[in-house]
């Protein structure tokens, strides 16, 4: 999707994290996806998963200091994990506790963080770097899963950053937390060139040998996770849903769906 003669672009997706200040085995896995080289990453959403998680992230991610990279924000980036019988997943999209249940989370300090690193928030906006030569126009919404997604609010600004390139060559990447169809219809008409999410955890319990059980959100079940297409209004885009890498500290089960970092190579068109 790169213009011909572009220099190809390694973009690492990481999702759903959801971190534990005690999980030092998901921190040193962390740490050793620098090896991987990436030129560009996309994180969509749940790094998160307990309050005091924040400095052991950072510290973790901070071996990709100065790798350009975007994000969006989770509920679980916002609220604390609730204890619930984990069986009520499988009865459809969860639902948000009732506000005496709910812890919030240090966002504005991973926000922080994150701009530390050099990453660029994509929650209902939208923003362009450039990577090895080639422009990244990407925009994106906040968790669509609680209805905070403001798609006015994103069109507005891709007009923005539209107007800002001009007719600089470029890419354009959609990301989200949760992949539910409205908003992969706007993306895909809004004009990306790929999509990119998170949320769905594969299903985390699968059958071995078939399709998630569960999505928790609308998309469908055989698009819960991997590289697929996206299609509305005859026009399609590529769509990449990240399994993710963790799970809430009390729903800690995986069954058929490993947790997983997404290494996505992006090449330039063929000349002619």
């Amino acid at each position: 999707m790169l213009p011909a003669g572009a220099r190809p672009i390694t973009l690492l997706h990481l999702a759903d994290i959801h971190l534990a200040p005690w999980q030092s085995t998901k921190l040193d896995w962390l740490e050793g996806l620098a090896t991987l080289e990436p030129d560009l990453i996309v994180n969509t959403g749940d790094s998160l998963g307990h309050r005091a998680a924040l400095p052991a992230l950072a510290d973790a991610l901070r071996v990709f200091q100065g790798v350009p990279g975007f994000y969006v924000h989770g509920s679980n980036d916002v609220f604390g994990p609730v204890l619930k019988n984990p069986l009520r997943y499988f009865g459809g999209p969860s639902k948000l506790a009732s506000a005496g249940d709910i812890e919030r989370l240090d966002t504005a300090g991973l926000e922080r963080a994150f701009d530390d690193l050099g990453w660029l928030g994509l929650n209902n906006t939208a923003r362009a770097i450039e990577v090895r030569g080639t422009t990244i126009a990407a925009f994106g919404v906040s968790d669509a899963h609680r209805h905070w997604d403001r798609l006015d609010e994103t069109e507005a600004a891709i007009s923005r950053m539209r107007k800002a390139l001009g007719d600089v060559p470029r890419v354009t990447l959609g990301v989200t937390h949760a992949p539910y169809r409205r908003i992969l219809d706007a993306f895909v008409d809004l004009g990306a060139d790929a999509i990119l999410a998170g949320h769905t955890h594969g299903g985390q319990v699968r059958v071995p040998g078939g399709h998630a059980i569960v999505t928790n959100c609308d998309i469908p079940r055989e698009q819960a996770s991997g590289l697929s297409s996206w299609s509305h209004d005859d026009r399609s885009a590529p769509l990449n849903v990240s399994q993710g890498i963790g799970s809430s500290i009390f729903a800690p089960f995986r069954l058929g769906t490993p947790p997983e970092a997404v290494v996505v190579s992006l090449l330039p068109r063929d000349i002619g």
